[in-house]
């Protein structure tokens, strides 16, 4: 079985007041992406993440370095952006409280067959690169693969980075 894990694709991250060009512009891709997975996949798995905080936000470490608040939950911004959201279907929505999601490897299936994990997302040098490493470490002989033309990151430079340090750590980079 494939899993496909959509990082992050919520309204603060595009539209919203963390959102950017780069990270607007895959939302069309990672749309596409989705629909084709569903149909070349039929026994596959998607999980979504949302990157979810709550009104003590500001008074968290990861407030303290990025202070903006976001993706608060029940917000607009916490939100996956519509039309992602409407092709994601039937998935395993996973709310995670900082970058990584330490409970993905068993979302993904810790005793499941698992073929290849596929990533796609924002943004992919925080919250991609963050739980790529984690299903890495979690499944080591399963290909992990990060689908560079559907992620974007903070900045151009950054999403680049990110993409060069995953593929050192053995993460396929596909595209991009």
């Amino acid at each position: 079985m494939k899993v496909l894990i959509v990082i992050d694709m919520q309204n603060d991250f595009t539209t919203g007041v963390l959102g950017n060009p780069e990270t607007l512009s895959v939302v069309e891709k990672v749309t596409e992406y989705i629909k084709k997975f569903r149909e070349t996949e039929k026994d596959g798995k998607i999980i979504a993440t949302l990157d979810t905080h709550d009104e003590n936000y500001m008074n968290t470490q990861e407030g303290h370095f990025l202070p903006v608040p976001h993706c608060i939950r029940g917000t607009d911004g916490w939100k996956i952006v519509p039309e992602i959201d409407n092709v994601l279907g039937e998935c395993i929505k996973l709310e995670k409280i900082t970058f990584g999601a330490s409970d993905l490897p068993f979302a993904v299936g810790r005793d499941e067959k698992i073929d290849e994990i596929q990533l796609i997302g924002v943004c992919t040098d925080i919250c991609v690169i963050s739980n790529a490493m984690i299903v890495k470490s979690a499944f080591p002989e399963v290909p992990v693969k990060v689908i560079a033309d559907c992620c974007a990151g903070v900045t151009p430079e950054s999403h680049k980075t990110a993409l060069e340090a995953m593929k050192a750590c053995q993460i396929i980079i596909v595209g991009g």
